[in-house]
């Protein structure tokens, strides 16, 4: 009995108990530096831990455009190409506000950068450093960003 109630539980109804994920776009900002890539990492407002630019979707804008202004926002990358399409996703848990925790899935967009600019929204709160992947893929904390660097 414990054993069907477990199935029914684990197939049925626990998937409609839990929240869906809440949906974030993030650029992962990179640079060429002859034969080395590098990736541009900033620091969170709230906790100072290594991350890539990242935020909600932005109303009238496309994910990935929605992307490059959270890149401006938040590391003052100014010019570039963004790629199209996601080259992946990860996952993490966000603190609201509220206090309360929700799931959210983060799609990213590559951003070839070709301009940084010093005098940037948030460059009073932030810190920002250029590294390599298996650097960057060692300082973030979500294990699926990791392997996204790792692939890079």
């Amino acid at each position: 009995m414990i054993k069907l109630f477990r199935g029914v539980w684990d197939s049925f109804l626990s998937p409609m108990l839990q929240r869906p994920k809440r949906l974030q776009v993030a650029a992962l900002c990179y640079r060429d530096e002859g034969d080395d890539r590098q990736v541009l990492l900033v620091t969170s407002r709230d906790t100072g831990r290594w991350i890539i630019p990242k935020g909600w979707p932005i109303r009238g804008l496309s994910s990935p455009e929605s992307a490059r202004q959270e890149a401006w926002e938040e590391a003052g990358v100014s010019e570039g190409q963004m790629a199209a399409k996601s080259i992946g996703t990860y996952t993490y848990d966000k603190t609201l506000s509220s206090g309360l925790p929700v799931a959210v899935e983060t799609l990213v967009y590559s951003f070839e950068v070709e301009n940084l600019k010093e005098d940037f929204p948030e460059s009073r709160e932030r810190r920002r450093k250029w590294v390599s992947p298996s650097d960057a893929a060692g300082l973030v904390r979500e294990h699926e960003l990791k392997s996204i660097f790792r692939a890079l």
